[in-house]
């Protein structure tokens, strides 16, 4: 519907395209991602991220990345991607940019840090999935 932001599930099924649109060999690791999409990171989060506003961030990767897990990981939480939905739709509105670009970037920066990727190899990844 016109003049409507998109939803969480929206959301979700951005992250989802944009996780199966990941090459070999990221896509084949990727089977117990969760994904998440909240309105706005939670003050702890804020707070442990040493940022001030609510608005700064649009994603978060929790986890540990492939590069540190071992057997003795077996009983912890999956990990997952947490889209912040609202400081999203402010930088595409912002921006100009489209909100599965945005989404896209968010999802692959996150999925860097699962695969300990650094910054560089998180753009040329990207690139890849456009």
């Amino acid at each position: 519907m016109a003049g409507h932001a998109p939803d969480a599930v929206m959301f979700e099924r951005l992250a989802v395209a944009a996780l199966n649109r990941l090459p070999d060999p990221f896509a084949q690791h990727l089977g117990d991602i969760v994904i998440r999409v909240e309105e706005f990171a939670d003050r702890e989060t804020l707070n442990a991220l040493g940022m001030e506003s609510e608005w700064d961030l649009s994603g978060l990767y929790h986890g540990n990345p492939l590069t540190e897990q071992s057997v003795w990981h077996s009983g912890s939480m999956p990990p997952q991607v947490t889209l912040y939905r609202q400081p999203l739709l402010a930088e595409w509105c912002e921006t100009g940019v489209t909100l599965e670009a945005l989404v896209t970037h968010v999802v692959v920066h996150e999925i860097g840090h699962h695969f300990g990727l650094s910054d560089d190899d998180m753009h040329a990844l990207e690139d890849q999935v456009r």
